[in-house]
């Protein structure tokens, strides 16, 4: 049994390190003080609604660990009860790695990254996969997504924190960018059209021509 939450990561090899940097301290202050959140909070629900993708880590029995990037529509990681999240699991390339992990080792992790306003949560607990519930599927899937789902995959949260903005490198999406470039192409269609009216009243003012 844990005594703080934190301790899912903060194992006491980690706190002997700690101890050994000197960053103890602070984080007992942390651990006493709340320690991490182990819920769906309205926070951690309000960043999921903006993000399309995210890192999901798992380990198979022997401990080896696998990440895999998964990727939707803005919020296609969604909150399930207050305790879990979950999402439509497309086909891709058939290696199902994290399907047999998953089957012999339920711990996983998530890590959200947010390169636009340079935030990071990192969430641990389990994960299971989830075939043959239809209303479950139809709850995460989006029609507007041309994925196929497959399955869904269920994370029950243990513990999550907010990573410190510290050496995030900015990144925007296509869609976020897209509203800029058309602009930009407007703006440029504009000066390209004055340009050319401007060229036309010169010639047309040259003198010497009838």
């Amino acid at each position: 049994m844990r005594q703080f939450s934190s301790d899912i990561a903060f194992t006491p090899a980690v706190k002997g390190i700690q101890s050994e940097k000197g960053s103890r301290s602070g984080y007992a202050r942390m651990e006493t003080g709340g320690s991490w959140e182990t819920t769906v909070t309205p926070e951690l629900e309000a960043f999921l609604a903006d993000l399309d993708m995210f890192y999901l880590g798992t380990a198979n029995a022997e401990g080896q660990p696998y990440i895999q990037y998964r990727g939707g529509t803005p919020g296609f990681l969604k909150k399930v009860d207050e305790k879990t999240l979950g999402f439509a699991d497309f086909g891709g390339n058939r290696q199902y790695i994290t399907l047999g992990n998953l089957s012999e080792n339920p711990k996983a992790f998530i890590f959200l990254m947010d390169y636009v306003r340079s935030r990071r949560i990192k969430l641990w607990g389990k994960a299971r996969v989830v075939e043959d519930d239809p209303a479950l599927l139809n709850r995460l899937r989006d029609s507007t997504y041309p994925g196929k789902v497959e399955r869904a995959i269920l994370f029950e949260i243990e513990a999550w924190d907010v990573n410190c903005p510290q050496h995030i490198h900015k990144r925007f999406s296509q869609k976020q960018v897209a509203p800029i470039i058309e602009q930009l192409q407007a703006k440029i269609a504009e000066l390209e059209m004055k340009l050319t009216t401007l060229e036309s009243v010169r010639e047309g003012n040259t003198p010497g021509r009838t």
